[in-house]
């Protein structure tokens, strides 16, 4: 048996935010229902290289893994009479449709409520619904500017032009918080009997999981220093060469700083008056950095990592993302498994990273194609329907 096994959830929603955490829930065993604008699809069909069908891209595969689609305008009386039916048989009705288009398309919470007493209704925002960006659109570069995120790189490497990380971060975390949330209502439920309203802001979520160190002296009143937390803007704080490469070395505690600029031949450093001035100011750590950058390209990475493993000192190369398929532990670990889909062909899957023991690994489903899954859907509540 499967971790969700049983649990039903109606899937309204688009892009990576809402995709990413019915993925996670419906690669726990979850039954998740995507429901899509007849046609097209959800955009994040479209991310990535669709060969030879272009609703089939990439991402696509990856964030809406192992569930079921099916096609319905919510303008059309019939297709809202079938999504009404399916929220029925739910126990979790998740959408990120802004909060006056979805009541006016007649699937807020309160008739939603009318149609399954304990549905748990997840609305995902860009903004909560109490402030005053409740009815702007939010996507990832939108959320890391407003959190501040866009001015952490300048102050790394002293361009001044704000700069979005190179990720949808702000996306996939909103989506963590996200599955997170379904899971916290459903065990409530269980509880209780009761279902509930949850809604999951992009923008509280990811200002939760950004300020979490960078808000740092900034939270005290009054201020004792600025937002930001020092050690992740040390422009120093880089992947160090070697002779072949570079590699992340982490002196993190004064025992491994100690030990790491030993090795180096560069324990003299921690006594030097330099060294304890810059400590007093607890600005010692580019001292370190520095004359670990001049050392380390006397040797290769295997040297080094060798030498550091015997010595308990963190460090790992700097891989290159195109070459990420080939680390030895993750193909050891079998995180990537080749696959065949009916529709698009081969491709490598990554594989949940989190393992339960009371829960055996088993095939996770494949993306749909729009409608895929529509006929056999609309048979099924038509089967209910009569037995009822």
């Amino acid at each position: 048996m499967t971790m969700l096994e049983g649990i039903r959830i109606i899937d309204l929603t688009t892009v990576i935010f809402g995709p990413y955490a019915t993925q996670m829930l419906a690669d726990l065993g979850a039954e998740v229902i995507k429901v899509e604008t007849p046609g097209i699809g959800d955009v994040s069909r479209y991310l990535g290289s669709g060969i030879p069908d272009p609703t089939m891209g990439s991402i696509h595969l990856t964030v809406n893994r192992g569930k079921r689609s099916i096609a319905l305008d919510l303008k059309k009386p019939e297709d809202a009479a079938l999504l009404r039916d399916l929220i029925a048989g739910a126990d979790v009705f998740f959408h990120n449709v802004r909060g006056k288009a979805i009541a006016r398309l007649g699937f807020d919470y309160a008739a939603c409520r009318a149609l399954k007493p304990d549905i748990i209704y997840v609305h995902g925002t860009g903004f909560g619904q109490d402030g005053p960006y409740a009815d702007l659109q939010a996507y990832d570069d939108v959320i890391q500017a407003a959190t501040g995120t866009t001015s952490l790189l300048p102050r790394v490497d002293g361009d001044p032009s704000p700069r979005y990380f190179p990720s949808l971060i702000a996306d996939k975390i909103a989506g963590q918080f996200g599955a997170q949330a379904i899971l916290a209502a459903l065990v409530h439920k269980l509880r209780t009997g009761e279902g509930q309203a949850v809604e999951v802001p992009m923008f509280e979520c990811f200002a939760a999981f950004m300020l979490t160190e960078h808000l740092r002296d900034a939270a005290l009143e009054p201020p004792i220093g600025p937002a930001g937390y020092p050690r992740q803007l040390d422009p120093t704080r880089q992947p160090f060469p070697t002779a072949d490469g570079h590699l992340a070395i982490v002196p993190y505690t004064p025992e491994s700083t100690a030990r790491l600029l030993t090795l180096l031949g560069s324990a003299d450093l921690l006594t030097s008056p330099a060294f304890a001035a810059a400590k007093e100011k607890g600005q010692h750590m580019p001292l370190v950095y520095a004359e670990i950058a001049r050392k380390t390209p006397a040797r290769t990475n295997a040297d080094w990592l060798a030498l550091f493993a015997e010595n308990d000192i963190p460090a790992m190369a700097a891989r290159d993302l195109q070459n990420i398929k080939d680390d030895p532990h993750l193909v050891a670990t079998g995180f990537f498994r080749r696959r065949t889909h009916p529709d698009v062909g081969a491709f490598d899957e990554m594989q949940p990273p989190v393992r339960f023991g009371a829960a055996p690994s088993r095939d996770l489903g494949f993306a749909p194609k729009v409608d895929g899954d529509g006929d056999a859907i609309r048979s099924e509540l038509n089967r209910n329907e009569r037995a009822r």
